[in-house]
Order: C-alpha cells, then structure tokens, then sequence
C-alpha cells in the first residue's frame, strides 16, 4: 500500500473527463498517483493506461477507481485490469457503523462472545430500530425530512437505477419496470414467486427473471438460497428475497413514517429484511466469509437463517417480539438428526439483553447485530 496522500478527482469534471478521454497518459501527468478516481465509468479510455502504469510499478494502492455505475466498471475492469485489481463492493450503512460502534471482532453466536459484544453496545427500543429501518442506509438520505425523502427516493430510482436498467440491460419498457421494482419491495423476506412478480408487472416470466437478475447485480435486491444437503430430503430449492436497503423498501411500499411501518402489517418482513441485510453488511467486510441460507422442508419447517462457519451450522431465527417463544428452537434439532456439525444459535429479537436459553442458545438483542 502506498503511503503518500490519495489525490482525488472526479469524471463529473468534465474538463477532467475530456482530458481522461483524449489523452489518458496526460491525464496521468496532471493527476498523479496515488489517487482516487469517482465516476471513472466515463473515461474507459484510463484503463488500459492504468495497465500500463501498474506492469511498470511494483507499488500497490496506487489508483482506487469507483463509480455509480458497477456495470460499466466491472466489463472495463475484467477486460483491462484482470489479475492486477480487487474489487469491494460497498453497501449502504449499516446501524452499527451509524452509532459508531467498532467491534473487536465478527459477530459469533457463544454466549462469552454476545456478552462481550452486548458491552459495547446500548440499550434500544423499537422505536429507534424502525427509525433506522425506515430511513435506511443511503448517506444521502439520512438527513433529508420527510417533505425531501420522497423527492430523493424518486430520483434515484428515475435518474440512477431507470437509467442504469436501459443503458446496460436493455430495457425500455420503463413504466413496467418501476411496478416490477415496487412489486420486488412488497414480496421482501418471502420466498421468490416469479409468476407473481410477472402478474403485477404484466410482463412474461421470462423478462420478470431477467429483471431480477439485473436489481441482483446491482445489489437492490439480494437472494438468500435455500440451504442444500445430501442427508437432508425434501429441501426447499426457492431463494428468499430482500431488499438491501430497507429505506428504498419502505418508499416503494408506501409506508410514510416510521411509526407506520413499526404498526403495520409489514413490520416483520421489514423487521426480518434489517435483521438479514444487516448480517451480510457485518460479515462483508470480516475476517470471516461465511454462508448464509435458510432451512425449508416439504413440511413447511423453516429456520430462518443458517449461518455456516467452517463446517459448523449456526441456526437462527428472526422475531419481532422482546420476549419470542424459546420453544422455536427446537426446530433446530434437524441439524442433529442429519448428523451435520452444530454450532451456537439462538432467536434474534427485541430483547433487552442477552439471555441464555440453553448451553447451546441465546435470545440474541438485534441491538448487537
């Protein structure tokens, strides 16, 4: 890594971007590395220079590229740049990251880690935790009022997502489009029914898949899959679907204030999708890469998250309530019966603190997540 100052500059200038565009090596000599580049999406003509600069360089972290549209970037990255560059996808913020805390470690489910965990953290009651959901994790629209929030939200799906879907997926029925979006909104934390989704957005199935794999790659929805073993029958094959940013969720739902929501009909899909999101935002930037799925048997049995560690199966389940039923746990015995490697779990909930419920799980506060 280099140690000087990242230099930073922006293709939105567009004196900077004409430069890039025209004459990459000039470029280069008027903005020298280290730097950051934003937008460089606009200037494809950089990446094969940054080739060149990088064969000639030993340094690493001389140039850090980012851009609004991953796209764009990722073809130009692949193509130019393979073998010489990683890649970091961020997400919005999580609500650990917004209070500030810094953990000492990945979030592990043995009660002397939830302990040591709950201490640095504070106490919290629904309210807030539906504030934070109803906002969301975009840095744009933390601040913004409620009279603001819908203008920002409709922009950025008219100017940002609507126009990302027609320049690289090829869409152009854009009307349909948005009602697929906001038809994807209302089915979070439900398993996937693409014919449904088609239905509301009167397109074919096949375009309906299309357009899901194209919110998927831009990380507006995520697809949690079903977890799959030889020793475990009559497994679920359908992915769970959830938002990624449960703001953008609630402004495609129409849920207009955070006290609606909290009272709502939806509140423990949103609830579950928080919960989710917030877990792979954690464990995306770790030491730890593990793989989350969900249980679901032809009887309807359901877990709602297995996090898998190593070989070890971490089972838990998501409730909206301060005092869950401990008797849900005992789903978790299917994961003895099929002989698999168990690990700590519990119930993530509105507890106040952490509560063992047994030697091998905890009522888990959503506050240490």
């Amino acid at each position: 890594m280099c140690e000087r100052n990242l230099f930073g500059v922006s293709l939105d200038n567009m004196d900077a971007r004409e430069t890039a565009q025209k004459d990459p090596a000039l470029f280069f000599q008027r903005y020298k590395p280290p730097i950051l580049i934003d937008e460089v999406q606009y200037a494809p003509q950089l990446f094969n220079q940054i080739k060149i600069l990088c064969d000639n360089s030993e340094v690493r972290g001389q140039f850090w590229l980012i851009g609004s549209q991953k796209y764009s970037m990722i073809k130009n990255v692949t193509e130019s740049l393979a073998g010489r560059i990683g890649i970091m996808e961020l997400h919005g913020l999580s609500r650990s990251e917004l209070c500030g805390y810094r953990f000492d470690a990945p979030l592990a489910f043995d009660l002397e880690s939830l302990l040591r965990r709950e201490a640095q953290t504070k106490l919290t009651e629904i309210t807030e935790i539906f504030r934070h959901i109803w906002r969301g994790g975009m840095p744009q629209a933390l601040s913004l009022n409620p009279e603001e929030r819908p203008l920002y939200f409709n922009s950025y799906v008219d100017s940002y997502l609507i126009r990302d879907v027609m320049e690289i997926g090829g869409v152009s029925e854009t009307l349909k489009f948005r009602k697929f979006l906001t038809a994807c909104a209302a089915e979070t934390a439900q398993q996937l029914n693409l014919v449904k989704l088609a239905r509301v957005a009167e397109i074919s199935q096949p375009t309906a898949d299309s357009w899901l794999k194209l919110l998927e790659s831009m990380n507006i929805v995520y697809l949690l899959q079903p977890y799959f073993n030889n020793r475990l029958k009559r497994l679920a094959k359908t992915p769970k679907l959830y938002f990624w940013d449960t703001g953008l969720c609630a402004f495609l739902t129409r849920w207009p204030t955070p006290e609606t929501l909290t009272d709502g009909a939806a509140s423990g899909a949103f609830f579950e999708t928080f919960v989710v999101t917030e877990l792979l935002k954690g464990y995306a930037y770790s030491s730890l890469y593990p793989d989350l799925t969900y249980y679901r048997d032809s009887n309807s049995k359901e877990i709602d998250l297995f996090v898998q560690i190593a070989q070890a199966i971490h089972p838990l389940e998501i409730k909206l309530s301060a005092r869950p039923d401990k008797k849900e746990i005992k789903k978790f015995d299917v994961i003895e019966k099929a002989a698999l490697q168990r690990g700590a779990g519990g119930i993530i909930c509105m507890s106040e603190t952490v509560m063992p419920i047994d030697r091998e799980n905890c009522l888990i506060p959503v506050r240490i997540l």
